[in-house]
């Protein structure tokens, strides 16, 4: 079976940090990668909310891991549903790659220089909220799906003027050269997870669980659990555009920001918290973030 090179550059980053961590996992043979193609890699044709939205990067690899058929999964943390499948769990994250997404043309060095009508690809509903709120002239094509290298054939192709992908993925694969422009975090709010790696193993397997608690960074871990429980207040899917970031700021406190916006970018809410850097505190933070944002937006808000 045939994995996307940046799900395979995560288990490999994930081999390596199991064999530095334990000499028994450093032994020839001790670490096998099982690549398992999802639903989400195989349906390319159409928009990822008309096949049913998150959990369609990891169900297949979840039902391996519950069958007994792998003993962790590695996972892009942004494809993973705020519902853990039973009999699984998360306890751990990698540090945190760069959150910030990027700017890929040809033609020109910023959004800001695309000409008006010019047509930018993304599949994300986030992206393309907050590039239609800043930019309304634009135009974007949401049907443009597959993995990093397929994203960047199409621009070259000239289908679209211009696209944005994760800075996080592109580092992870070697592939920075590609980027025109890193967007402030203040222009383009990034994914819920966006660059973290979640590893999972089933709830029982306490060998595993030792395992992957040396490799958990903590830091990232609450983040990460601030924003998805920002996340799961507002019941996001792939039909909603949501971002949120937390970050620990310089004083060790926590700092996160969240918004949603309509899907054509003419209503873009947002809000922030401060805090301390725990995970009680940080779980509150996000879920009181989504409460008023909830509230702000009112019914009917999502179907612009």
């Amino acid at each position: 079976m045939f994995g996307s090179p940046l799900a395979l550059a995560q288990a490999h980053e994930t081999r390596d940090k199991l064999m530095a961590s334990n000499a028994e996992l450093a032994e020839d043979g001790a670490i096998q990668i099982v690549i398992i193609k999802t639903t989400g890699d195989k349906i390319l044709s159409q928009p990822l909310a008309d096949i049913g939205g998150k959990g369609l990067f990891t169900k297949e690899i979840d039902e391996a891991l519950i069958n007994g058929d792998i003993d962790i999964a590695v996972h892009s943390m942004k494809d993973v549903p705020t519902y853990i499948p039973e009999m699984t769990i998360l306890p751990c994250n990698l540090p945190r790659e760069d959150v910030r997404d990027t700017f890929i043309s040809m033609s020109a060095a910023t959004l800001a220089d695309l000409p008006a009508g010019s047509i930018i690809g993304t599949a994300s509903l986030r992206r393309k909220s907050q590039i239609l709120h800043r930019y309304p002239s634009l135009r974007v094509e949401e049907n443009f799906r597959g993995n990093v290298q397929t994203r960047l054939r199409k621009l070259n192709e000239g289908v679209v003027k211009a696209t944005l992908l994760a800075l996080a993925g592109l580092k992870r694969l070697n592939m920075t050269e590609n980027v025109t422009s890193i967007l402030p975090i203040d222009d383009m709010l990034p994914a819920v997870a966006q660059g973290a790696i979640g590893i999972a193993c089933r709830n029982n397997d306490e060998k595993m669980a030792n395992y992957l608690a040396l490799l958990n960074h903590e830091e990232t871990r609450l983040a990460v659990a601030c924003e998805r429980a920002f996340l799961e207040t507002l019941d996001g899917s792939c039909r909603t555009p949501i971002a949120g970031y937390a970050r620990r700021d310089e004083n060790g406190d926590c700092i996160f920001k969240g918004l949603v916006a309509s899907p054509d970018g003419t209503r873009v809410l947002k809000t922030s918290r401060k805090g301390p850097y725990a995970f009680d505190d940080m779980i509150a933070m996000g879920k009181d973030a989504g409460k008023e944002l909830l509230s702000q937006a009112g019914p009917g808000f999502f179907d612009r």
